[in-house]
């Protein structure tokens, strides 16, 4: 057996350090991206909420084909690869922007290869993962994806502070972006493939109804709670509303990271502990807060710590939804992981029209909804946590 860095098995350290790398391009463009469509290339706020619901359509649309073809073929490092490569492939379009149309297509068409990649990938971690280090397990590796999310926007707060936010600042942070994703992409090459077992059989109509009965039980509460999204894009409007300069936003794109970072593998390893159904619960309690926060905000002070907030929210979302997937799904984790995504992934587009529409009435309306809507979900979900059985596993001992 392999020695074990930080006890997780090496894959979890290699797949982070991709991400990682993945991370530092995506955030470095996304933490500009709102304030750069809206107030550089002169797109509306309304239509900015159209574009970040299609790109987080976008985000799951491939996700349950990409966890159906990853369980057929049993393929876990082809299929990561090829989302990977998509998505450095839609980043060069920022090279050559020079209209709304291009812009709004770079996001959409980007998280297109973030969709392909993400059930291959998670499974993949699952499965050299343990039952009784999961969580830690994703903790670790989120931790390492969020940690470029920190470095990413940092990078780009320098640009803008050195060159001032004009379009050549901006061409500098997306060729930057580009060579840190081509980066990622060459280090995922030289990993060896981790196969999983093979399901040749499987009818991509079909393997839905194959999946857990809790997993299926826990798609009502994952899926109304979905409609309480909002895009972060509409946080960063928020804390620009309040007075914070445009470099400064990005800041603030950074603290939200650091916090990810900071409680990922500590919430990682309680959820190990105290079971990750009174996760699930945290999750939605603290969306809720965070929400209501965000109505009554006024100060930069308050702003900041609700971004902390949310760091803590997404931690548990992005990594601990995942290994509670896992728990109740044993046979098909990648299938189950494209299922969970693409289903609330169709649920974000119109959450953020929505979002988009109430922002235009008063921005505190879209807290307020996100609010309620976050509360129906955590009561639905603490009615069917019973019923959720956890299908138990062997621990298994990876080479």
């Amino acid at each position: 057996m392999k020695k074990k860095l930080f006890n997780v098995h090496p894959d979890i350290l290699r797949l982070g350090f991709v991400s990682f790398l993945t991370d530092v391009s995506s955030e470095a463009i996304f933490s500009v991206f709102s304030i750069f469509f809206t107030t550089i290339a002169g797109a509306s706020v309304a239509f900015l909420g159209f574009v970040e619901g299609f790109a987080d359509f976008s985000a799951s649309s491939l996700d349950y084909f990409a966890g159906w073809l990853s369980d057929k073929s049993g393929k876990r490092k082809a299929l990561t690869m090829l989302g990977y490569g998509f998505s450095t492939l839609a980043k060069a379009l920022l090279l050559f922007a020079n209209s709304v149309a291009i812009l709004a297509s770079f996001r959409i068409i980007e998280r297109l290869g973030k969709s392909f990649r993400g059930p291959p990938r998670d499974a993949w971690i699952s499965e050299v993962a343990g039952e009784a280090n999961r969580g830690y397990s994703f903790g670790v590796h989120k931790a390492l994806d969020k940690s470029g999310a920190i470095l990413g926007p940092i990078f780009a707060y320098f640009v803008l502070s050195a060159f001032g936010t004009k379009l050549g600042a901006f061409h500098i942070i997306f060729v930057s972006a580009v060579a840190c994703a081509i980066g990622a992409v060459i280090i995922l090459s030289i990993m060896k493939d981790r196969p999983g077992i093979p399901h040749k059989k499987e009818n991509i109509f079909k393997a839905s109804s194959t999946l857990s009965k809790g997993f299926k039980l826990y798609l009502i509460p994952a899926g109304i709670f979905s409609l309480a999204y909002f895009s972060f894009a509409f946080l960063l409007l928020k804390a620009y509303a309040v007075g914070f300069a445009l470099k400064d936003v990005v800041l603030l794109y950074a603290l939200f990271n650091i916090s990810f970072v900071i409680i990922s593998i500590p919430i990682g390893k309680l959820g190990d502990v105290i079971g990750r159904k009174s996760i699930i619960i945290l999750e939605y309690i603290v969306y809720i807060l965070m929400s209501i926060g965000f109505i009554f905000a006024t100060e930069k002070w308050e702003i900041i710590g609700l971004f902390i907030l949310f760091g803590v929210f997404y931690s548990i979302d992005e990594a601990q939804s995942k290994a509670f997937i896992a728990d109740i799904e044993k046979e098909r984790r990648a299938t189950a992981i494209g299922m969970y995504n693409f289903t609330t992934g169709i649920i974000y587009l119109p959450a953020s029209l929505v979002a988009g529409f109430l922002w235009t009435i008063n921005p505190s309306y879209a807290f307020l909804f996100a609010a309620m809507v976050a509360f129906a979900a955590m009561i639905v979900f603490i009615f069917l946590k019973s019923k959720m059985v956890l299908q138990k596993e062997a621990i298994i001992e990876n080479p």
